[in-house]
């Protein structure tokens, strides 16, 4: 049976409640981070990404977005707690969706451009942050650093919905490594980390799932063929 039978049409019930539950969520996310109500932040954050990825399962998206996504929670979680390991555990979980991502993108060739953008900027930011860093950070965050620049500018393969979604994710981390390394801080700094990541993290999910993305070839391979069997 193709994929116009009923589980489909399941899971299509779901895609419009998942992506209400999820604004809704990172309104009430957005809301407890400005305000300073901790209790609101803590229970809506871990929301956050497990709704996305019940969207774009819904969406019958690509299992390295779901994944990409959960790994995405995992580093949600970590980074509630107060604590340098806490904080490292938190990053390994993001730079695992990280990789994620890298894979769904496949071997697309990206423009070169941004590319030197995003080397001149990843060199910047390192050498801003690197003496405010505590020692045992340094190259860790060196290295996610790598990682992370190489995803924002691969994302550019899937439309300018993942590319902005890409930029918006290595902007909303960079501010949380000023915050890290002792630099400046914007007003409301957490409320504009939080915005930065959650917008980036709708973004690339919606650049994933997109139509076109499928027909790019930069994912070969992710979009597995679904079928009920009769």
């Amino acid at each position: 049976m193709s994929d116009d039978g009923p589980e489909p049409e399941r899971r299509e019930r779901y895609v419009r409640p998942l992506l209400i539950a999820f604004l809704v969520a990172c309104a009430a996310d957005l809301v407890g981070v400005l305000t300073g109500f901790d209790g609101l932040h803590l229970a809506a954050k871990p929301l956050l990404m497990p709704l996305l990825a019940g969207y774009a399962v819904a969406r019958r998206g690509p299992r390295l977005l779901t994944a990409a996504l959960l790994c995405g929670w995992a580093g949600d979680v970590f980074l509630l707690a107060d604590s340098d390991l806490a904080f490292l555990v938190g990053m390994a979980g993001f730079a695992a969706g990280h990789v994620c991502y890298l894979v769904l993108f496949g071997r697309a060739r990206g423009a070169l451009l941004p590319a030197l953008g995003y080397a001149v900027v990843l060199s910047a930011f390192t050498v801003l942050v690197r003496d405010g860093l505590p020692g045992g950070l340094r190259v860790p965050m060196a290295g996610y650093s790598l990682l992370l620049t190489a995803m924002a500018y691969r994302s550019g393969v899937l439309g300018r919905y993942a590319a902005t979604g890409g930029a918006l994710f290595l902007l909303s981390d960079a501010l949380i490594a000023t915050g890290v390394a002792d630099l400046p801080q914007l007003p409301a700094h957490s409320f504009w980390v939080m915005l930065t990541y959650v917008a980036a993290k709708l973004l690339l999910a919606l650049g994933a799932l997109a139509p076109g993305a499928r027909g790019t070839g930069a994912a070969r391979g992710a979009y597995p063929e679904r079928s009920v069997s009769s």
